[in-house]
């Protein structure tokens, strides 16, 4: 007989002992840090860029200035194009300012009315007749319909341009790709950054900053509009297209109308865009309520400004609900053909009943109608200065001395090339070396622009807010997430607070502390919060029911289902909310410039106040832009890491053959 040959034995797993030891993930962040501060150390006051008023491209900007008021009558793309934009866009503006004069303070009203009735119905109606008689009332009947004027403009041509162009990217996956980076820069971008380019073609006035305010208004339309072309139902299309139907009439007959809501939805997010650009439009000369705020700001003087912060919130609320209440509406008769008659008899009967008041009573609203409050509110906010001083000042100065003050002396006294480094190794670590050649690569441009410092010190400001958002969005996040009665009582501020524009934030910020650097703080952080809360939440509550089931059934606390499982399984919503928390930190942080901020905002607007520092102004407004793309690619970079670091069902089944394996 053979023998047989007894099998081999089962390959024996490598001991334990003998595999390499891992470090800890905190382990490299930890040694890169500690090498960031020995180089600090070692290196500090060297290779540093302090600032000069007269450097070479702030001088290089203003020739070109020279140069565009020189040739503007003679140069073919002035004659030929920039001035006929500039000449269509300001009789555009003057053709809607004349049209809403037309019909008096009681014919607009009563117009505002109709169209509330015919959208949402009375409460609607009741709430457009006392916003419009609101305006009024605060004595800003001029300023308010200026205003709307420029907002109707700015959005009809954003409008013209963005649905259109969110259609075909909706139906074209190739044209979203290519504008999809685009969009990301222009929504990046502060507001401010808008403004010196369009001084520069089109000079200032209403023309450029309705200009300014339908470029900075476009994203939303294009991107929520293809949005909702792409998530039509791809049944309904198949099904005209099977019974027919060219692409022309699928897209008239079923992907409109089925898109219908949440291109309302464009509409309305396209307004409250346009409306928060036309009130910092106003340091370009742009007529209507932001001009009083601008001088508030300069002056430090709340009792000018509030009446306009008032009128502007109020408008952006009428204008919001009258919008929604159009996208929601269905576009078939609901109630039978009398009840819809009469529904368009009624808003028919307010509009006309507005416009025949309007020809009996004067145009100019009843003086002895408005309420002057400027007074009573200089003298409670100096009473609350005085009386909250002790708290005030401490805040203040506890975040100046032990947070704001040596951030900055890190950034600013540290090599240029050590921040650069910093940079480099914090967008490499979260993002891969894409984001991180951008992210170093704008970095370093802001030093060419000869605006290092100040870039700095705009980035401690924003590190600092975005710090502070953070902690308080985290807390009121999870908050929310856990108790839906907390939740439910928090939901309408959060609707208010983010249907405010920005300049309204600085309102409570400068009566409380004053013109200081720690101003701009406080108003980007109550700015900021809202949605960083709304994102925190979401992600939390989105968090598989499963596997809280499985985390409780193991024993887990409610604080260890929180920091174990909650977090870690919300950690891309965490980070879109600190990405979103940057960008409109970073807004707001140049708009408190106008309130002692400093930085590059403070820059920006020397700019456009004094025609010697235009150069200046331009390169901060650049400067601004670069910062934050460096900032968003760094996030959005980490973003991306927890995205493929997030496990999936087919990872999970290699996970366990390699466990079973071994």
């Amino acid at each position: 007989m053979t023998s047989q040959a007894s099998p081999a034995p089962p390959a024996q797993a490598a001991p334990l002992a003998s595999r390499p030891a891992r470090l800890p993930r905190w382990a490299l962040p930890l040694a890169g840090a500690a090498a960031f501060a020995a180089a600090y150390l070692v290196f500090r006051g060297t290779a540093t860029l302090p600032h000069d008023d007269d450097a070479a491209p702030f001088q290089w900007i203003n020739d070109v200035r020279a140069w565009v008021d020189a040739n503007r009558n003679q140069s073919p793309i002035f004659l030929f194009f920039v001035n006929y934009v500039r000449l269509f866009v300001g009789g555009l503006h003057d053709l809607f300012h004349l049209v809403l004069q037309g019909p008096g303070w009681a014919g607009l009203t009563g117009i505002a009315a109709g169209l509330g009735w015919l959208t949402g119905g009375w409460r609607i109606a009741l709430l457009a007749a006392a916003g419009f008689g609101s305006f009024g009332i605060l004595g800003l009947w001029e300023a308010s319909v200026a205003t709307l004027a420029l907002v109707l403009t700015a959005v009809l041509l954003s409008l013209a341009v963005g649905l259109p162009l969110g259609v075909w990217a909706g139906l074209s996956p190739r044209l979203r790709r290519l504008i999809t980076p685009v969009l990301d820069v222009m929504q990046i971008m502060p507001t401010f950054a808008y403004l010196a380019p369009m001084v520069l073609f089109f000079q200032i006035g209403p023309a450029s900053a309705a200009i300014a305010t339908m470029i900075y208004s476009i994203p939303p339309a294009i991107r929520i509009t293809a949005l909702a072309v792409e998530q039509v139902s791809p049944a309904a299309v198949e099904a005209s297209g099977s019974l027919g139907a060219t692409r022309w009439q699928t897209l008239r007959k079923v992907q409109l109308p089925m898109a219908r809501a949440t291109i309302g939805l464009a509409v309305n997010q396209t307004i409250m865009m346009a409306l928060s650009m036309v009130v910092i439009a106003a340091l370009i000369a742009a007529p209507g309520l932001g001009s009083d705020i601008i001088r508030g700001l300069t002056r430090a003087n709340v009792g000018l400004m509030l009446p306009a912060g008032i009128a502007i919130v109020v408008m952006a609320i009428v204008l919001d609900r009258i919008t929604m209440s159009a996208a929601a509406r269905t576009p078939h008769r609901t109630g039978g053909r009398t009840r819809w008659v009469v529904h368009r008899a009624v808003a028919a009967a307010l509009a006309l009943g507005g416009v025949a008041l309007g020809r009996l009573l004067p145009a100019e609203f009843p003086a002895e109608w408005v309420v002057r409050f400027a007074g009573p509110v200089n003298e409670a906010v100096t009473w609350a200065k005085f009386s909250w001083y002790g708290v005030t000042d401490a805040v203040r100065n506890l975040t100046t001395e032990a947070l704001l003050n040596p951030l900055q002396s890190v950034l600013t006294g540290a090599p240029w090339w050590l921040v650069a480094a910093a940079a480099l190794a914090l967008a490499w670590r979260t993002g891969g070396p894409r984001p991180a050649v951008v992210a170093v690569g704008c970095l370093l441009a802001t030093a060419l622009l000869g605006l290092w410092q100040h870039t700095m010190e705009t980035l401690t400001t924003v590190l600092v807010a975005v710090a502070v958002t953070l902690l308080i969005g985290l807390l009121l996040g999870v908050a929310a997430a856990r108790s839906p009665r907390f939740a439910a009582l928090q939901r309408p501020l959060l609707d208010a607070a983010q249907t405010m524009p920005a300049f309204v934030y600085l309102l409570p910020a400068l009566a409380l502390f004053g013109a200081t650097r720690f101003t701009a703080v406080f108003a980007s952080v109550i700015y900021a919060v809202p949605p960083v809360v709304r994102l925190v939440e979401d992600g939390i509550r989105n968090v598989s029911p499963a596997v809280v089931e499985a985390a409780l059934s193991c024993g887990s606390t409610e604080r260890q289902l929180l920091w174990k499982v909650r977090l870690p399984l919300a950690r891309r919503a965490i980070l879109l909310a600190a990405n979103q928390g940057i960008v409109m930190t970073l807004a707001m942080v140049v708009v408190g410039g106008l309130v002692g901020a400093g930085g590059l905002g403070y820059d920006v607007v020397s700019g456009f106040s004094q025609r010697t520092d235009f150069g200046m102004g331009f390169a901060a407004g650049v400067a601004t832009v670069l910062l934050g793309i460096m900032l968003d690619r760094i996030t959005q970079g980490a973003d991306t890491r927890a995205s493929s670091r997030t496990p999936t069902p087919t990872t999970d089944r290699r996970n366990k053959r390699k466990m079973r394996t071994a």
